[in-house]
């Protein structure tokens, strides 16, 4: 059976996002479900998988990040209204069979995402 993991990088300052909130929701046609809530370790990922074997099932899912709470924490001079604050990535899992690793590269004015594995 497959699992999801996330990686964050914070290249603002070169390094993993330690500390980072981040909420896991599935989506459907009656909104979103909250599955999981955690924090990144100090390498920037969650100590385990955000889903795994029977949990992870096809259908679309939304991870939502705490940025701008991370750099306020960092002492990071941010504009009211953050410009980033909450990331949200949404995305598919077609093949819950398969590994699914949704990295976040991000600084507190851009970010980018990929599929890993």
């Amino acid at each position: 059976m497959g699992k999801l993991t996330t990686h964050v990088l914070d290249t603002a300052h070169g390094c993993p996002g330690a500390g980072i909130k981040l909420d896991l929701y599935a989506i459907d046609d009656s909104g979103r479900t909250l599955l999981t809530s955690q924090v990144t370790n100090d390498d920037g990922r969650c100590s385990a998988p955000l889903l795994e074997s029977t949990a992870l099932q096809a259908g679309q899912y939304e991870l939502v990040f705490h940025a701008g709470d991370y750099y306020a924490a960092r002492g990071v001079e941010l504009p009211s209204p953050r410009f980033l604050d909450r990331i949200t990535l949404a995305f598919g899992i077609a093949d819950p069979s398969q590994n699914y690793h949704v990295p976040l590269v991000m600084t507190p004015w851009s970010y980018s995402t990929y599929r890993g594995s």
